[in-house]
């Protein structure tokens, strides 16, 4: 049987983040109402964003974080000719428009890969309230602190030499998202095109193309279009270490 497809409930949006359900995500456990209702306070916005509608660009002024409760988004920067490079990918519950704290603007932009909904926190009022509630401020460092993280791994995956490491490495990191939002981790809906892809891996389409046919080869993996099973995590963890090994044998 097909499993049942999750209908976007618009009326859900509209509700506050106490039964939002993705407050266990970006809020400390334990927070109590009247915090809650204090953090709720600061939600300026809850929009709806088109496949491509742009959330903020380069330049733009930076006035709040944002948090993703459903759909998904890529960040990148783009050089004068129109090169773009994609930094990251951000899934429902991560908050998004760190690149802006330091210069109070936007040096990168934030695009919808397909419809997703917004939560805008202004960051004046976000500061104000975490500054009350420590709880909040201690989960903000968290979450500051997994971008961080983030940037490192992807940084070390574009430095490595083999292109099927690189792709397993990046649906790895994607099943680990999806196990954290309590989804099924072997079945990923990649909303990001193969290009996009390529470009976050710093390789090629068609390179990304043939290892995601040699990975269905070596039954990793089951490939649909957009649709990604993972037949052997296990296997695909191994392939996420083949550089490494590679390394510790050629130091022996």
């Amino acid at each position: 049987m097909e499993p049942t497809a999750t209908v976007l409930d618009l009326n859900q949006l509209r509700r506050s983040c106490s039964s939002c359900a993705l407050h266990e995500l970006c809020l400390p456990a334990g927070i109590d109402a009247d915090d809650l209702n204090r953090l709720d306070a600061a939600v300026k916005d809850k929009r709806m964003l088109d496949r491509g509608a742009m959330l903020y660009r380069e330049g733009d002024r930076f006035d709040a974080l944002y948090v993703v409760r459903s759909g998904s988004l890529k960040s990148f920067v783009q050089n004068e000719a129109g090169d773009m490079q994609i930094l990251a990918f951000h899934l429902p519950g991560e908050i998004i428009g760190f690149d802006a704290l330091a210069s109070n603007q936007h040096v990168s932009q934030a695009e919808a890969l397909e419809r997703s909904s917004i939560c805008e926190q202004p960051y004046a009022h976000l500061q104000r309230v975490t500054s009350e509630v420590p709880a909040l401020h201690r989960q903000l460092m968290r979450v500051i602190s997994r971008e961080v993280v983030e940037e490192h791994r992807h940084l070390m995956v574009m430095g490595r030499q083999q292109a099927q490491e690189q792709l397993a490495t990046f649906l790895k990191s994607v099943a680990d998202r999806h196990q954290r939002l309590q989804r099924d981790s072997t079945t990923l809906n990649l909303s990001m095109s193969r290009y996009d892809i390529a470009n976050y891996l710093g390789l090629v389409v068609e390179t990304v193309s043939r290892l995601f046919s040699r990975m269905e080869e070596m039954g990793v993996l089951e490939v649909n279009r957009k649709s990604v099973r993972i037949l052997r995590p296990d296997l695909l963890a191994g392939l996420c270490r083949t550089g490494a090994m590679s390394k510790q044998k050629d130091a022996g």
